[in-house]
């Protein structure tokens, strides 16, 4: 039984080839350490921000929390992720609540 709308029909199924990744890139295994690299900043800036009481400190940690938390994959330690992004917001929190006054930028100081 011959089809008049297969004739018309342009694709062709012999030639569809599935996409594989190329071995020679460098992303070929998925490594995309963005998220990694972000996630242990944000940790040091957070640290930095409780214990030294910077504010920009804490957020320069929820700025980097967000990146890692955008750039993540589903299999990614979702635990990791998460406690990283609560600890810059409690830093956030904290240097705010010990000193209510606007923040300052750190090179604001050196002009005057």
């Amino acid at each position: 039984m011959h089809n008049t709308n297969h004739s018309s029909d342009p694709r062709r199924p012999d030639k569809e080839h599935r996409y594989k990744l190329p071995i020679n890139n460098m992303q070929a295994s998925g490594e995309d350490l963005t998220p990694d690299y972000m996630n242990i900043l944000g940790m040091i800036f957070s640290m930095c921000g409780l214990m030294m009481r910077l504010k920009w400190c804490a957020w320069v940690a929820l700025y980097c929390s967000c990146i890692s938390f955008a750039n993540s994959r589903i299999n990614d330690d979702t635990k990791q992720i998460l406690s990283s992004f609560m600890l810059s917001i409690s830093a956030v929190v904290m240097s705010y609540l010990q000193n209510p006054q606007p923040m300052t930028p750190p090179w604001a100081s050196a002009i005057q």
